[in-house]
């Protein structure tokens, strides 16, 4: 992990992204299973092993936490990192985990929503007063502040209506998941309509986390079906097929990608990351800020 992350660093990647499963169903189809560290443990130790690449979560499953620790440990993140923190966030879907957590699946959007609502506020307010579902707070400090001002920015995940309505209440902008061009401008259009009817000004940020198998890097083949076999689009291919696509999420205003190489195996994750940095990056980046 840490040759992984110095090396995107070293590349001029953007960003790199973790993700979070914390105990996973045995008989579940993923790769997120064996030697997965806590998320919230690996963020602080990315602060500290690289200087200049902001460090993402694709994404933190809200209902898992109790949103007030998580809320400090990640303004705690974003103090230590001098400010390259970007929050994903979302509600979860596996079920099994849910109930080995002993938390509720059916109050997964409940609290998942009142979890965006106090990390808006104690990132906002050193003496922060809110009154949710299972909180209250009156006469308390919330510190430190994160140093990104006003917060580090908030990205909500999921391609649902009920992810988009998410989205336009409590985020900042969309954190879309293995979609294609054509399903991400639809979502896109869903999510410009909830915005304006949520009486936001300006527009969403957009973002997306998508799956990229290289051709000709790696075992395309056996990696393309164990992605499509949990329904997800994959950026696959050869670099022109692979730009094209990029290309097309661009001209959609979509301003930070995280490609996802976890699929690659050691070392072939390295080779993955170069092609990233000296083929696909410089030919879209003036137009797409952010690439991990």
């Amino acid at each position: 992990m840490l040759e992984v992350a110095r090396h995107a660093e070293a590349r001029g990647l953007d960003s790199v992204w973790v993700t979070d499963h914390v105990i996973v169903p045995s008989q579940t189809s993923i790769i997120y299973r064996e030697d997965m560290l806590d998320p919230l443990a690996v963020l602080p130790w990315l602060a500290g092993v690289t200087s200049r690449i902001a460090l993402g979560t694709s994404v933190v499953i809200l209902p898992y936490r109790s949103p007030i620790p998580v809320a400090k440990l990640l303004a705690s993140v974003d103090v230590l990192s001098g400010g390259r923190l970007m929050v994903g966030a979302a509600i979860g879907w596996m079920e099994g985990e849910f109930a080995a957590l002993g938390v509720p699946f059916k109050e997964r959007v409940s609290r998942s929503e009142e979890a965006l609502q106090l990390f808006r506020t104690l990132w906002t307010q050193a003496h922060p007063e809110i009154e949710t579902t299972h909180h209250r707070l009156r006469g308390v400090t919330f510190s430190p502040l994160p140093l990104q001002k006003p917060h580090p920015p908030l990205y909500v995940g999921g391609n649902s209506e009920g992810a988009l309505r998410r989205v336009a209440r409590f985020g900042d902008g969309w954190h879309a998941t293995g979609t294609s061009v054509d399903a991400f401008r639809q979502g896109v259009d869903t999510l410009r309509r909830f915005w304006t009817e949520a009486g936001r000004d300006g527009v969403p940020a957009l973002s997306l986390r998508t799956p990229i198998v290289v051709e000709g890097v790696h075992r395309a083949a056996v990696d393309m079906a164990l992605i499509r076999g949990r329904g997800r689009h994959v950026l696959g291919g050869p670099v022109a097929k692979i730009l094209e696509e990029l290309r097309g999420f661009q001209a959609l205003g979509c301003q930070h990608i995280a490609l996802e190489v976890s699929y690659s195996t050691y070392p072939a994750i390295l080779a993955t990351i170069d092609v990233i940095a000296e083929r696909l990056r410089p030919q879209v980046a003036d137009e797409v800020p952010s690439i991990g």
